[in-house]
């Protein structure tokens, strides 16, 4: 990763192994817990966990809500710079989403509220529905679509890494889809939408 050293926090010590593979250094810790270890001297975040779709509500809120919103409030503790949270497509208008999925709308929602209240300089990426295919590094963005659809997770992994820097996207939020227009191209043609 040009101009970083990533650090991943991580839950179980299992986990290490894959980071071990491409030499990045992990920290085992609960998101539900203290994190002033986690977010010492890290300058920048990514919040990427998730509870996952087949998780009951309750576990939803822990993770994806209060936990989203406890490395939010450290990490503002901490002075960090930048805080990218990956969201989700529809966090905008819970009520409006799939029935089941509501839960989880709710507490992406309360989450990204929070970010956006707390006077950190953050972005908010809220994909479609993530799929296993390639790479493409071209997508569909826009505050809101008005459209479902799909991304893979290796383009959203790079909008999310590419909203790192101070000057892309800061202090907005946005959803995405797979599209034709370049990851660059589609950040850089994001308005201000507040």
């Amino acid at each position: 990763m040009p101009g970083y050293t990533p650090l991943a926090m991580i839950r179980k010590e299992e986990q290490q192994a894959i980071f071990d593979l491409i030499e990045v250094e992990t920290f085992v810790a609960d998101l539900e817990g203290d994190l002033t270890q986690v977010v010492k001297g890290v300058d920048r975040v990514i919040f990427a966990a998730g509870s996952g779709s087949k998780t009951p509500p309750q576990k939803t809120i822990d993770v994806d809500q209060n936990g989203a919103i406890n490395l939010i409030d450290q990490a503002k503790a901490a002075g960090l710079k930048k805080f990218v949270m990956l969201s989700s497509m529809g966090a905008h208008n819970p009520s409006a989403g799939p029935d089941g999925l509501q839960p989880y709308l709710e507490a992406k929602k309360t989450a990204d509220d929070h970010l956006m209240a707390c006077f950190l300089n953050y972005t908010i990426v809220r994909p479609g529905r993530l799929t296993d295919g390639e790479k493409t590094n071209k997508i569909k963005a826009a505050p809101v679509l008005e459209m479902h659809g799909e991304i893979s997770r290796k383009d959203v992994a790079q909008v999310l890494v590419d909203s790192l820097q101070p000057d892309k996207v800061q202090n907005k939020f946005f959803e995405i889809l797979s599209g034709e227009t370049d990851i660059e191209i589609a950040l850089a043609g994001l308005g201000n939408n507040h």
